[in-house]
């Protein structure tokens, strides 16, 4: 299915996948997880119930957090890389095979993986192609993990996610 079809298909259920200018890298909201009865639930891949169509992501394509690491011991603002591999970091609403951009799932599960990445506190877009940020946290323990979107914000087939990691915020 081409671009094209799939802004159609995302209009048609009244989600939207336009970029702006805003502090969580350039993204504009998306639907807030009590409007959207669906992030609610964490579905596999395989249970995937709603249709949206999916992006191909390789088999062999990881990713991963350069910093911080594991069980690190960190003072906020928290200095964030993000690895990729076998696939290009690209802006949102860039359609290109192989490709999409970053975001960070802050102190909670992974969204459902057939429907468009919720923007919250707890969901942090990177829509400009930002492969690094500093986040504001609290003090205390903290998870943290990348889930890469494509062009409109919906994770790969199969997902691209790197491993939880735990941090402490002194």
């Amino acid at each position: 299915m081409n671009t094209a079809s799939r802004i159609i298909l995302l209009a048609s259920v009244g989600l939207a996948a336009a970029c702006g200018g805003s502090q969580n890298g350039g993204e504009a909201p998306m639907p807030a997880a009590d409007e959207n009865p669906a992030a609610e639930k964490q579905a596999a891949p395989e249970q995937a119930a709603s249709g949206m169509p999916r992006s191909d992501a390789p088999a062999d394509a990881r990713l991963y957090f350069i910093t911080p690491e594991d069980g690190a011991t960190v003072s906020s603002p928290v200095s964030v890389e993000f690895g990729l591999d076998d696939m290009e970091v690209v802006p949102a609403g860039t359609d290109k095979p192989a490709s999409g951009h970053h975001h960070i799932i802050v102190d909670t599960d992974l969204p459902p993986m057939d429907m468009p990445i919720p923007a919250d506190e707890n969901h942090i877009h990177f829509g400009d192609g930002s492969t690094s940020t500093e986040l504001d946290l609290e003090p205390g323990e903290h998870t943290l993990q990348l889930l890469l979107g494509d062009a409109l914000h919906i994770p790969h087939q199969p997902p691209v996610v790197s491993e939880r990691i735990t941090i402490t915020v002194e």
